[in-house]
């Protein structure tokens, strides 16, 4: 007996135990793994806390307006407004044959191209003159901020007053110069009309814009002008070669911005021309507008309908305006 108890190693004033599980190191990287994705969830937890009034925010002022849109593309509606069932894509149909389409496109592509072309150029020059040292600088970049700073209404009515044919500042002083014989109807001649928007659109968009290039003038490092004027580049060569590729991303953000804002210029162009009858100067945002209140059709749904091409024209034209940058920026 005492053999046996030998040959199995227990003694006779040995105790007998039962196995022990390793808890060596072994085990460490488990529990590490377990708290980094407990760290991990209590950081995307706060992030999300962060998060949720912006993402309530977009959710009510983006994403819940936009499925509306779509459900009311896709409805009959009363005069009254009250929708009375499902219309299909016959409210698509509408909008693509309403004879007037033709001449909102032509309108709209003018009103953007011709606005934002001119917005970059102009605040190109402000945006050069505002980054130059000179006394009262301060005041002069205050005092540009105000046309954008103010209620886009106010300065619509303003230029309202200015362009009036009886009493408006402008053909005063130009009959004053000598340079007219008779006032010019500015917003009733079908000749003036579109002129006389845009010079508004300019004027409320280069405030903007200028300081958008005013910030990208102040990122370009003084050395590439000293090593340009060093290897004999003229102001203008300077400019050219150096201040506009070094311009670009500012370029760009300021170029995409506009095109979006002068698309929903909604303010400008009604207020203008809200006194002719027809879509004779009318853009696809005030289309819209007058497709569910002001025509003869009043119907909500093909204004609705006529949001969502408005949407997707925005979406190609920038996508369309990006690619072309990049293009550039691949050949160059």
């Amino acid at each position: 007996m005492a053999d046996d108890l030998r040959g199995t190693g227990v003694g006779a004033g040995s105790t007998a135990t039962a196995p022990v599980r390793a808890t060596g190191p072994a085990t460490a990287p488990g529990r590490r793994a377990r708290r980094r994705r407990a760290r991990d969830r209590s950081s995307a937890g706060v992030a999300l806390l962060w998060l949720g009034p912006a993402l309530l925010l977009i959710a009510g002022v983006v994403i819940y307006p936009a499925i509306e849109l779509v459900r009311a593309s896709l409805s009959t509606y009363s005069i009254t407004g009250l929708r009375l069932g499902d219309a299909g894509s016959k409210n698509f149909s509408h909008v693509l044959a309403h004879p007037a389409l033709g001449t909102v496109l032509v309108n709209t592509l003018v009103w953007v191209v011709v606005v934002v072309a001119l917005t970059v150029l102009v605040s190109l020059a402000v945006a050069q003159f505002l980054s130059k040292d000179f006394f009262g600088r301060k005041v002069v970049r205050y005092a540009i901020i105000v046309p954008w700073a103010a209620s886009l209404v106010i300065t619509a009515k303003t230029f309202t007053m200015i362009y009036n044919y009886y009493y408006g500042t402008l053909n005063l002083v130009l009959t004053k110069l000598r340079l007219i014989s008779t006032p010019i109807d500015f917003l009733g001649n079908d000749s003036w009309t579109m002129p006389s928007m845009i010079l508004v659109g300019v004027f409320v968009s280069v405030p903007f814009t200028a300081y958008v290039f005013v910030a990208g003038l102040n990122n370009i490092p003084t050395d590439v002008y000293e090593a340009a004027r060093i290897d004999g580049a003229t102001p203008w060569q300077t400019y050219w070669r150096v201040t506009l590729p070094l311009l670009r991303p500012a370029l760009l953000v300021a170029s995409v911005l506009n095109i979006i804002y002068v698309f929903n210029s909604f303010p400008i162009i009604w207020t203008l021309n809200d006194r002719n009858p027809g879509f004779t100067h009318d853009t696809t945002i005030t289309f819209m507008y007058k497709l569910a209140f002001k025509s003869a059709e009043k119907d909500v749904g093909m204004a609705a309908a006529a949001g969502i091409f408005n949407v997707l024209l925005i979406l190609v034209v920038v996508v369309i305006y990006l690619r072309t940058v990049r293009w550039q920026e691949e050949e160059s």
